[in-house]
């Protein structure tokens, strides 16, 4: 498959590792605490699978993006590819579950921050540090690094990411060498009970796979190279998939299925995950490490959406790169999630949930409209997603199982572990 748009031959080729680990890094973060607390009704197994589901759906629709995408000049972004092919309405609808994705993001980042926080300053210093609190005061911190400029996030963000991958490796390690196949596969309950409450997992199943506005940044990174932007996106998105079933693995094979049910009935936050898996180990550094682990992987999640956001509402409403320019955008950045977090500080689990939904949108049922709409715009193309118009529908209809889940869940019509 060669491509009619140049690339060229004559530009170095991208590094494959490199383009992959951008997505991968983009899709793993603090959402992943989530993932264990609200599979703990469908439980591993019933989890996993779900969980594989979704990585096919969100690959496949990441790549009805490059679809469409390569059919518009290199640099051209996903709001211009969405209003060039499905019209100024659905621009408008994606740009705001853009939106509404990285400010409830931010939210749930907070309100993450103020648990984990507040749970180090208790154990490490015996200090009792309010989670509104704390988490008001991570955003704040956070804030005026973004205010300061772009190179100032890349190089905390440089320090957060090397301290998460380092304390990520030796949490691993520790919770992998206490798991006991007995609570993994909820031996001891033979009267379990699994699959009422599989459909409730959907969306945040969803919501741990947003990768899809890098799409149009890696046909700039590898040029109209569909073959190298796919195995990019397969390797990145696999590389994740991995990770999120071994983090499965540690959490619950050390936690038995019933020890969910007080974290879930408290909120589902951080905290209360962090401080369970705490206690399969007697080792205090171990624990301390733990901690580490949970603090910078909500800080690393929070510095990438941020800058997102900030970029987004700085064009949005027309601030200049000025330093007031920049202080108008960082308020109307970090104020909203800010005062969400002290009016409602234990909403992670629930604003994941609520990403999830709007995800849905942008991520799943657009890209299977522009994919669609694509074909029906252009003639030729240099790429194609296998599967015909039967996998444009199935896309479609994972993306409307998923919004059924998330209203019946909210209208409290599915049962409840």
């Amino acid at each position: 498959m060669r491509d009619s748009a140049p690339r060229s031959d004559n530009m170095p080729k991208a590094s494959l590792f490199g383009g992959a680990m951008i997505i991968g890094g983009t899709i793993v973060g603090a959402g992943m605490f989530s993932l264990p607390i609200v599979m703990a009704g469908p439980w591993f197994f019933w989890g996993v699978a779900v969980l594989i589901l979704t990585w096919f759906c969100m690959l496949i629709s990441g790549l009805m993006i490059l679809e469409a995408n390569l059919h518009y000049p290199i640099g051209a972004s996903f709001n211009t590819i969405v209003k060039d092919l499905l019209g100024s309405k659905w621009n408008v609808i994606n740009g705001f579950t853009v939106a509404f994705v990285l400010y409830i993001l931010t939210y749930a980042y907070i309100s993450a921050s103020g648990s984990v926080l507040s749970l180090t300053a208790i154990n490490e210093f015996g200090i009792h540090l309010p989670a509104k609190i704390a988490g008001t005061l991570f955003a704040v911190g956070f804030a005026f690094v973004v205010w300061l400029s772009t190179a100032a996030v890349s190089r905390v963000a440089s320090f957060v990411l090397g301290v998460k991958i380092v304390t990520f490796v030796l949490t691993f390690g520790n919770l992998l060498g206490h798991i006991d196949p007995i609570i993994l596969m909820n031996s001891n309950d033979v009267d379990a009970s699994y699959l009422p409450y599989l459909l409730m997992i959907f969306p945040f199943c969803l919501a741990s796979f947003g990768f899809h506005g890098n799409v149009p940044s890696l046909v700039i990174h590898y040029g109209k190279s569909p073959k190298r932007i796919m195995a990019a996106l397969l390797l990145g998105t696999l590389l994740a998939l991995v990770l999120y079933i071994v983090w499965l693995i540690c959490a619950m094979g050390n936690i038995a299925r019933v020890d969910f049910k007080p974290i879930i009935a408290a909120g589902g936050n951080i905290d209360h995950l962090i401080a369970a898996l705490g206690g399969v180990n007697t080792a205090n550094w171990l624990n301390i490490i733990l901690l580490i682990f949970s603090n910078f992987a909500v800080a690393s999640s929070f510095l990438g959406v941020t800058l997102g956001l900030f970029d987004y509402l700085a064009d949005l409403f027309g601030f200049d790169n000025s330093p007031l320019g920049r202080f108008k955008t960082a308020l109307v950045t970090f104020l909203p999630p800010i005062v969400g977090g002290i009016i409602y500080p234990n909403g992670f689990l629930y604003a994941i949930g609520f990403a999830g939904l709007a995800a849905t949108i942008w991520a799943v049922i657009v890209p299977a409209l522009l994919s669609k709409q694509a074909r029906i715009r252009f003639k030729t193309s240099t790429f194609t997603v296998w599967g015909g118009s039967t996998m444009i529908y199935f896309i479609l209809f994972f993306g409307i199982i998923n919004i059924i889940a998330f209203i019946l869940s909210n209208l409290n019509l599915l049962p409840i572990y």
